[in-house]
């Protein structure tokens, strides 16, 4: 999790992690959603597909960003919001 909400005016939180299958980024995302649902009562907003290697959860201040490992190669969120705090790291 990165904190973001000193440097940008889109979201508070980026959550930022991988699958490596299409099943695993749907199964993520369903979880996300359920989870969030359930114990915030907050219901996200589902953008891109598994299939394209990248599903974004957003819930206003915290987007969740679920990335194939190629895509999350490319894309490289990490980097370009380094200036943002980690504040949870799982490997």
């Amino acid at each position: 999790m990165i904190d973001i909400h000193e440097i940008s005016d889109i979201a508070d939180y980026f959550v930022i992690c991988s699958g490596t299958s299409d099943r695993m980024l749907q199964a993520l995302a369903e979880s996300v959603t359920e989870k969030m649902r359930q114990d915030q009562g907050l219901r996200g907003k589902i953008e891109g597909a598994p299939r394209d290697g990248w599903v974004l959860v957003d819930y206003g201040s915290i987007i969740v960003h679920l990335f194939s490992p190629d895509r999350r190669s490319y894309y490289r969120l990490e980097e370009l919001w380094n200036r943002g705090k980690v504040l949870v790291r799982l490997q």
